[in-house]
């Protein structure tokens, strides 16, 4: 198997900006590649910025939730929309991050078999929640979060990183977007 962004054929920008390359060169020194999701929107500079600015806000920007927390919700996002590109990504950095491989696996499958505090099992159920059915939020969905220790920054950050995902997700899977194949020995 060899890396492929996305079963569409749209050629990368070559060749690319300056700004854009550096970028891509800081993702193979930092990662050992350049992922394959800013491979594939390469081919419009436009998106691809637009793309990165705002993953690099709701992933690495300023938030009480932690890099741990910000990927759980994308791999909850994700495995309720099945999208195989960003379980296999943030599954990744899960496992990563968490220094635990089990905890990966069970977000990926099923978050409820994952073994969880309260906080994080408030901020999955939210998650998948505004996933399955965003209209049905109500004030006592939010205040969960409250009770489990979420100030409301914090559920404008759970909600921004799960409308994001719910967005990749679906432009992954419309666009059959694979994830590298480095990801799925990453943290194992």
């Amino acid at each position: 198997m060899t890396d492929r962004p996305t079963a569409l054929d749209l050629p990368m920008v070559d060749p690319l900006p300056p700004e854009t390359q550096k970028y891509f060169d800081v993702c193979q020194d930092k990662l050992g590649m350049i992922p394959n999701v800013l491979q594939a929107y390469a081919f419009d500079i436009d998106k691809l910025n637009t793309f990165t600015a705002m993953y690099n806000d709701l992933m690495l920007g300023d938030s009480g939730l932690s890099k741990l927390e910000r990927e759980m919700i994308a791999v909850v996002v994700s495995s309720v929309n099945k999208c195989y590109y960003c379980l296999t990504a943030h599954g990744a950095a899960v496992r990563a991050l968490s220094g635990d491989p089990m905890l990966g696996e069970a977000l990926v499958m099923n978050w409820r078999a994952a073994r969880l505090d309260a906080r994080q099992s408030a901020m999955c159920h939210f998650a998948e929640k505004m996933t399955k059915a965003s209209a049905e939020i109500v004030e006592a969905d939010r205040q969960a979060l409250r009770d489990a220790g979420f100030s409301d920054r914090d559920i404008w950050d759970i909600a921004g990183v799960a409308g994001f995902f719910n967005m990749t997700n679906r432009v992954a899977s419309a666009t059959d977007m694979r994830p590298n194949d480095a990801y799925h020995a990453q943290a194992r």
